[in-house]
């Protein structure tokens, strides 16, 4: 229990480094869509598409992890013997208790496109998220990556 108390304080502290850098988001204004559709980054992402009364497409890649964590115990009560009867078996008696929390901090790539044009890129965290970007989410990168 504490170590996973650790691990996770670890890495929320590690994402606190990791930010959304401004360059990777204008990256992609005027852009044409074809490029975010065959990006390696967000293909690997659900993706949801809205249409606004203007035309406006928004397609948002989701980028999340659902987190659990589960802690108890239990105890073991012996069973009481009524003196004078000590043939018959006392039972024993296993309590627990199991409390489990679970979350699921995500990223919303926002994009907003019209005409086939990406018009601009705005990460939202949620959840607890902090979004961050890299030269892995600027058009054109084809590499592998482990995201």
């Amino acid at each position: 229990m504490r170590l996973a108390a650790v691990l996770l304080m670890l890495s929320l502290s590690l994402t606190g480094c990791l930010s959304v850098r401004q360059e990777d988001v204008d990256a992609w204004t005027g852009r044409p869509v074809g490029e975010l559709d065959v990006h390696p980054v967000f293909l690997t992402m659900k993706m949801m598409r809205t249409v606004t009364p203007d035309g406006t497409e928004i397609r948002n890649y989701v980028n999340s992890k659902d987190v659990m964590s589960c802690g108890g115990g239990g105890a073991v009560t012996p069973g009481f013997k009524p003196q004078g009867y000590s043939a018959i078996a006392a039972p024993t008696t296993y309590s627990s208790n199991v409390m489990c929390t679970s979350s699921t901090p995500t990223c919303n790539n926002l994009f907003y496109i019209k005409g086939g044009i990406v018009q601009r890129f705005t990460p939202v965290g949620s959840g607890g998220a902090r979004c961050f970007t890299d030269e892995r989410m600027r058009p054109g990168f084809s590499g592998p990556v482990n995201y």
